[in-house]
């Protein structure tokens, strides 16, 4: 069994696959100070939940964007499940052609992204990850990962409300029946969503605009279902592509997979 785990600033997302069945999937808040005893433990309770035994897992593959989990991740996978894990970085296959200034600085969340999406979509593609930060990948449809955008994702906006205007609430992030908010709680979620979306859609357009093609948009991440409510542009909405691209790297690279 492979087990996946895509660790991003606010959640960490795990997936357990059993040749290409993904048989559990989980998600987890991202700590900064778990160490790799605490991970232990909650990996054990996640695979005891579905009935699963550590030593049936014979293969690990992890993508991070917080390198101060990466020597906790490295430590659980070689004492629970006595494996060196597959890191997602710099000189790993991918299938990916990273046209791009610095392909170093390039997150390993965004490669996975694009090799899930590639996995069952052709190019070109759009991919956007709803997350902490909101991501745009350019993909064409020679697998060439051109770039992208980033922009503060909704509920850091959201929280950056609610912290720096002293008369605004914490509110949730759900799709209001009306772009006129008829009261605080209405305003807010209509700017955030409604506004967001329309950021989405006109992203959306002028990297089409400048690829000079109609790229098939893939929307993925906590807030991709909302937003696909709301934003004309997002053709897919798949929350499992991290897990899929980790899978695929991980048979990129790996000859013998679990």
């Amino acid at each position: 069994m492979l087990l996946v785990v895509d660790v991003g600033n606010s959640h960490t997302v795990l997936g357990l696959y059993q040749g290409d069945t993904l048989i559990g999937h989980w998600r987890v808040v991202t700590s900064n100070y778990r160490t790799g005893d605490e991970m232990h433990i909650l990996l054990a309770m996640l695979l005891q939940g579905i009935g699963i035994d550590r030593k049936q897992v014979s293969g690990c593959c992890i993508s991070s964007v917080v390198p101060q989990m990466n020597p906790a991740l490295q430590e659980v996978s070689q004492n629970a499940f006595r494996i060196t894990p597959l890191m997602v970085g710099p000189g790993i296959k991918t299938g990916l052609v990273l046209q791009c200034e610095n392909p170093k600085e390039v997150g390993a969340d965004r490669i996975v992204n694009s090799v899930g999406a590639l996995e069952e979509h052709k190019g070109p593609l759009i991919i956007i990850d709803f997350g902490t930060a909101t991501t745009f990948d350019v993909i064409t449809a020679k697998a060439e990962w051109l770039g992208g955008a980033i922009v503060p994702g909704i509920q850091l906006s959201a929280d950056a409300l609610f912290e720096h205007c002293a008369k605004l609430p914490r509110v949730e992030v759900l799709v209001p029946p009306s772009v006129i908010g008829r009261d605080t709680i209405a305003n807010i979620r209509a700017g955030l969503t409604y506004g967001y979306a329309d950021m989405v859609d006109g992203l959306v357009r002028r990297i089409s605009e400048e690829m000079g093609e109609k790229p098939t948009v893939v929307a993925t991440g906590g807030f991709a279902r909302i937003m696909a409510e709301v934003a004309h542009g997002i053709d897919v909405v798949d929350p499992l592509l991290t897990l899929k691209g980790l899978k695929a790297v991980y048979h990129k690279n790996v000859k013998t997979a679990p």
